[in-house]
């Protein structure tokens, strides 16, 4: 008598901490809300998708004008000069000798008065005015700079530079076309990850609604072994059962405790699965209110093939690919063009600058590689070959899909299968332990019998439980395949709880 009074203090203490944990009622929708919202996948993926936005607006710039503020100033070994004494001592001699000895004639007359008599001048005087101008020459000649300094040894300027880029081959519609795509990819990355999230979500909140509900079953299993321990107690206390059949009900409810705490930790165990996939560090128990449920029947395995080819995130990620490597291929085919661009340059301010550079300088240029080694020719061949294989990946993973669609879709009915058979099993339980408890009463069965039936009905119930949850987690693994994951809430809606 002292144990069962032991055991029905430590059933107590357990309900009293069960009731304590599960204290914060949680819907499946506010879970989903609370995940989206604070889960770090889903806040990097998010991240990702704006860096991709970010980069598509840098690329956009590509096709804009180049402006650059441009200062240096340069240190030469020496100054830059022009030597021409050369040239000086070259002429010299002539206009000496002409200025003294030269004969001139045939000089136009310069005075209008005496023109129209006189066009030309005289011999002697052409003679004496050409020497004169000879003359006069040499003595610039002589006294003419001719070591001409072009640019002195240090110099600095500031200026201003700009390059529009006109005609890149193709480069930079191909660095463009593979931003959006790689915006594209990360869109489908972060649906990917919402789903994945959505499938943790299912798996760990309705698996906390099995753990819980089997603790339940667990919990009812040890109140019956503990009334039917103190019958059996009372029974052989009147002389009424065997030590044995005593001893037997003992064990079966040692075992009962064993489950019913094992069923416990379970709960805790979840629990702690579940705030971590709401990214919830709060120590909050939580107690799921939404139930686990099962639809009789659901759309065929071609409706959701359909859907995964048009929605599957990953199959779309792979699509993705195939269009960078389509990009890439372009983008290295660019390299076998020319390249043209306008430019320009202005000296806004210079220090010790030569007056004979100018101010400003425009153009165009036209760059075109004729031979740089086979590595721009190899390196399209490699871009096209990575755009077969991203395609021979595509294939399986259209193939790998369609048969993970068949494969749930298959365990979608089998469970519903099972819960059929399980139904009526449940009823078959329920009925046999209330005849095994009624004969035990009047002395026609034994505590084996009593116990055998009361964990037959518990076995039943834990295996509808467990074919739910297999169920709402194989429907979640089936819509993440097929890309529609947002539909999970509308089977659960409509299914049968």
């Amino acid at each position: 008598m002292k144990r069962v009074i032991v055991s029905v203090v430590f059933l107590q203490a357990l309900c009293g901490i069960l009731a304590q944990e599960a204290k914060h009622t949680l819907t499946f929708v506010e879970a989903v809300e609370t995940a989206l919202s604070n889960n770090e996948s889903i806040r990097q993926a998010v991240l990702h998708r704006r860096q991709a936005e970010a980069e598509i607006k840098a690329n956009r710039t590509l096709r804009l004008p180049q402006v650059s503020l441009n200062a240096s100033y340069v240190i030469l070994s020496d100054d830059i000069s022009i030597d021409m004494t050369g040239v000086r001592d070259a002429i010299t001699p002539l206009y000496s000798a002409l200025s003294q000895y030269g004969n001139f004639s045939g000089v136009p007359n310069p005075d209008p008065n005496t023109s129209g008599m006189m066009p030309v001048l005289p011999d002697n005087i052409s003679t004496e005015a050409v020497r004169g101008q000879l003359a006069e020459g040499l003595v610039k000649v002589q006294g003419a700079e001719w070591d001409k300094l072009i640019q002195k040894q240090q110099f600095g300027t500031v200026s201003a530079g700009v390059t529009w880029p006109l005609f890149t081959g193709g480069k930079i519609n191909a660095a463009n076309n593979a931003a959006r795509i790689r915006l594209d990819e990360a869109v489908e990355m972060e649906r990917e990850k919402t789903a994945a999230l959505l499938s943790e979500l299912v798996e760990r909140y309705f698996g906390l609604s099995l753990a819980i509900e089997a603790a339940n079953v667990r919990l009812d299993v040890l109140k019956a072994m503990e009334e039917h321990l103190a019958d059996a107690q009372k029974l052989f206390d009147e002389g009424m059962l065997a030590r044995a059949e005593l001893l037997h009900a003992q064990v079966y409810h040692a075992e009962a405790e064993r489950e019913y705490r094992k069923a416990a930790r379970q709960v805790d165990l979840l629990n702690k699965a579940l705030a971590n996939t709401l990214a919830d560090s709060t120590g909050i128990s939580y107690l799921p209110v939404t139930p686990l449920f099962y639809n009789e029947s659901v759309e065929p395995a071609e409706f959701f093939k359909l859907q995964s080819v048009q929605n599957n995130p990953l199959l779309r990620q792979v699509y993705a690919k195939q269009g960078l490597a389509g990009q890439a291929a372009k983008a290295e085919r660019s390299d076998l063009m020319p390249t043209v661009a306008a430019f320009g340059l202005y000296n806004i301010a210079d220090y010790d600058l030569s007056p004979q550079v100018s101010d400003y300088v425009a153009g165009i240029t036209l760059s075109w590689k004729i031979f740089g080694g086979t590595s721009a020719r190899h390196k399209y061949k490699a871009a096209r070959l990575l755009e077969d294989q991203v395609e021979q990946a595509k294939n399986k993973a259209v193939r790998d899909i369609e048969m993970g669609i068949e494969k749930y879709h298959q365990e979608l009915y089998m469970a519903v299968e099972q819960l059929h058979e399980l139904k009526t099993a449940a009823e078959f339980a329920d009925e046999y332990y209330r005849v095994r408890l009624n004969a035990f009463s009047e002395g026609l069965a034994s505590s084996t019998d009593v116990t055998d039936a009361s964990l037959a009905v518990a076995k039943v119930r834990v295996e509808q439980l467990q074919a739910k949850y297999n169920y709402d987690l194989t429907l979640a693994r089936l819509l993440e395949l097929a890309g529609i994951p947002e539909y999970f809430n509308t089977y659960m809606n409509t299914g049968v709880k």
